[in-house]
């Protein structure tokens, strides 16, 4: 709300010269994209905690149900299970609700060092390069 017109207008304008999106936001934890995802990638990992699919059948169904180009399992792998597990944290410390909560099978998964891609394992696993 401090943002001079003037700062927005030039932020739009390189935008608009980067050939990119803006999308504007109030200053609130997660802002908006974390917000719809993370609740998201935390069922999913419920879903695998509750055992209702393994997480390929869980990715499988966001691919072919939800018409995502990768499931949720492998998107939290693809970010890093230590990023989603601290913006999930930073959201349901900020906003509260349950579905901001981490899910134990996530911090488990990073307690171990499983961090998903960039370590090879996550909730799948991956070639080591």
């Amino acid at each position: 709300e401090a943002t001079t017109d003037a700062t927005e207008t030039a932020i739009r304008e390189l935008t608009d010269a980067l050939g990119k999106q803006l999308i504007v936001s109030a200053d609130t934890p997660g802002f908006i994209v974390n917000r719809i995802l993370m609740p998201l990638l935390a069922e999913a990992m419920r879903t695998l905690e509750e055992g209702t699919g393994t997480a390929d059948d869980i990715d499988t169904g966001a691919k072919v149900g939800l018409n995502h180009p990768m499931g949720p399992l492998e998107l939290a792998d693809f970010i890093g299970l230590d990023v989603c597990l601290n913006v999930m944290k930073v959201i349901h410390e900020g906003i509260g609700g349950e579905h901001f909560r981490p899910p134990k099978v996530l911090e488990d998964l990073v307690a171990a060092g499983h961090l998903g891609q960039k370590t090879g394992r996550g909730f799948h696993t991956y070639p080591r390069s």
